[in-house]
């Protein structure tokens, strides 16, 4: 398969009333494993480079490059999308690079000033043919950013939308971003009504489908329930970046002379796609080939609770 945009992805999935999954890469390792997650499943998959990503490696191309390489590389459906870009800059780069799809962060800002920025970004990105989320509404646990509490009004939803021609929307409904426990409590009806808000709301009239971020800290069932109720992109990073790392751990555990990186790389690698796939299966509703997994122990997500913690 060639890379694809993730308006496919989103749109099929929106249709046939799924989730399709987005996961963050943090490095090459990482995005090979969501491609082979993808493989596994037989399912879509939404491959995700934040802007503290983009910091981390010095600059955006070069994980961009070696990310979007390996989607083209995919025997499935791939696509790579900008998550939690807050300077616009960075959306311009992005879409210079190839990028299908991204997510212009203006969720922290007051109402007005999130509105104008949204729109003039959204504007350029439009232009050139890319697919753009916004947020509205900010998902707690971004830099200790607000109280949970927080929750996106539908109505102030659909004007949000009208007014910066967003294709998709991040909304606050309960989850928070970097949780390393499953235990957050979704507000089903607010998705619904948020869903309900957002039918026809797009500029040609289509329904602008809802992204739910923070996914990490939901229960499996919880999860499944909230695509029902109207949720179809579903962000994942923290709850892999467990998986990878007790993978590492484990390897040099058991062997504390090990200085070849890629022996516990590839084990990590493996690990982090086995609970892609089985996470990807969980969004589209299908029936799980594999238990749920065991509670993350403490301490093996991401050091970071900057914005691509979900």
């Amino acid at each position: 398969m060639t890379l694809v945009s993730a308006r496919e992805l989103v749109s099929a999935a929106a249709t046939a009333g799924t989730g399709i999954g987005a996961f963050n890469v943090i490095h090459l390792e990482t995005a090979e494993g969501l491609v082979r997650a993808s493989a596994l499943a037989q399912l879509p998959v939404i491959l995700q480079i934040s802007q503290n990503c983009a910091d981390y490696h010095g600059g955006l191309e070069p994980i961009a490059l070696s990310t979007l390489a390996a989607a083209r590389r995919a025997e499935t459906p791939v696509a790579v999308h900008l998550d939690h870009a807050e300077r616009p800059e960075l959306v311009d780069e992005a879409v210079s690079l190839g990028f299908g799809s991204v997510m212009f962060d203006g969720g922290a800002l007051p109402y007005d000033e999130n509105v104008a920025l949204t729109a003039e970004v959204a504007a350029r990105a439009r232009a050139a043919g890319v697919y753009v989320e916004g947020e509205l509404g900010e998902v707690g646990g971004k830099d200790g950013a607000h109280a949970p509490g927080v929750r996106t009004d539908p109505g102030e939803a659909r004007a949000f939308v009208a007014a910066t021609g967003v294709d998709a929307l991040a909304v606050a409904v309960g989850s928070s971003h970097a949780m390393t426990d499953r235990t957050a409590s979704l507000d089903l009806d607010l998705i619904a009504r948020l869903r309900a808000a957002l039918r026809g709301a797009a500029a040609d009239g289509t329904d602008v489908p809802l992204v739910l971020h923070g996914s990490s800290g939901v229960a499996d069932a919880v999860i499944a329930d909230a695509v029902r109720a109207g949720m179809t992109k579903v962000n994942v990073s923290t709850h892999l970046n467990g998986f990878f790392t007790r993978a590492v751990r484990e390897v040099l555990a058991a062997d504390e002379r090990l200085v070849d990186s890629r022996k516990y790389l590839a084990p990590a690698r493996a690990a982090l796609a086995d609970e892609a796939a089985r996470m990807l299966r969980l969004f589209a509703l299908l029936p799980s080939e594999n238990p749920a997994p065991v509670a993350e122990v403490p301490g093996t997500a991401a050091t970071s609770t900057r914005n691509d913690d979900r």
